[in-house]
C-alpha cells in the first residue's frame, strides 16, 4: 500500500463512503422529486437540474446539521462530564491532562502553543468550535433548502404563496425535520458510551482493552 493510502486510510475509507453515499442519495432523491413531479403533471428535471434544488439541499444539510451538532456537543459534554466504567469517557476526577499545560510544549507544538494568550485560548477550543460552526452552517443549509422545498410543495399541491425563511423557521415542518435527526444521533452516542462500559471491540480505540475490568473508565 503507497504510504500516503497507508497514513490516511481511515480518513480516505470515510470521505469515500461520504461521496459514494452522497452520490446515491442524489440519484435515489432526484427519481423520488421527478416522481413527485409527474404527480402533479410538472416536467421531470435533469439530475444536475436536481442539484439545486430545495429537495436535495434540505435532505443534505438536514442530516449534517444533526451529525454536527452530535458531535460537537459530544466534545464539549466528554470535557465536563463523565461516565464510570465507559471508554467513552475519560477517568474520574481527570480535569486537565498534564500534556495539555502549554509549559509542556515543544518546538514541534502547534504554534497557538508556542504564540499563547488569545490564539491558544480559542486553539484549546478549537474542535469544539470548528464542530459548531459546520452545525450552524448546516442549520442554514437546511433553512434555506427546507424554505425553497416547501414553498415548491406548496405551489405544486395548492398554488399557494411563498414563505420567507424566517416564517419557515416557525413552522412544525422545520422543527419535525430537526427533531427527528438530533433525537437519533444523541441515542446513537449514547448506546455507544453505555455499550462500551461492558461490550469490547479488539483493536479499536473507541473500546477499551479485552482483559479491562467493566468500572475501568476511559480507553
Amino acid at each position: 500500500m503507497p504510504r500516503f493510502l497507508r497514513d490516511n486510510a481511515l480518513t480516505v475509507a470515510m470521505l469515500g463512503a461520504f461521496v459514494i453515499f452522497l452520490l446515491l442519495q442524489s440519484v435515489f432523491g432526484w427519481q423520488v422529486h421527478n416522481e413527485e413531479l409527474a404527480e402533479y403533471g410538472a416536467a421531470p428535471l435533469s439530475w444536475w437540474a436536481y442539484l439545486g434544488t430545495g429537495h436535495f439541499a434540505e435532505a443534505v444539510f438536514e442530516n449534517w446539521e444533526s451529525e454536527f451538532l452530535q458531535m460537537g456537543g459530544y466534545v464539549l459534554l466528554t470535557a465536563y462530564l463523565v461516565q464510570k466504567g465507559s471508554a467513552e469517557s475519560k477517568p474520574e476526577g481527570q480535569t486537565d491532562r498534564p500534556d495539555d499545560d502549554p509549559r509542556h510544549g515543544t518546538p514541534d507544538s502547534p504554534w497557538p502553543v508556542r504564540a499563547g494568550g488569545l490564539p491558544l485560548v480559542v486553539y484549546r477550543n478549537s474542535l469544539s468550535i470548528a464542530l459548531f460552526m459546520i452545525f450552524a452552517g448546516s442549520f442554514l443549509g437546511h433553512l434555506f433548502g427546507g424554505v425553497a422545498a416547501y414553498n415548491e410543495e406548496q405551489a405544486l399541491q395548492s398554488g399557494a404563496a411563498p414563505v420567507s425563511a424566517w416564517q419557515f423557521l416557525g413552522t412544525s415542518d422545520f422543527w419535525f425535520q430537526s427533531m427527528q435527526n438530533w433525537q437519533s444521533e444523541f441515542l446513537a452516542v449514547g448506546a455507544l458510551i453505555l455499550l462500551s462500559i461492558v461490550l469490547r471491540q479488539h483493536a479499536s480505540p473507541e473500546s477499551k482493552p479485552v482483559t479491562a475490568a467493566h468500572a475501568e473508565t476511559g480507553a
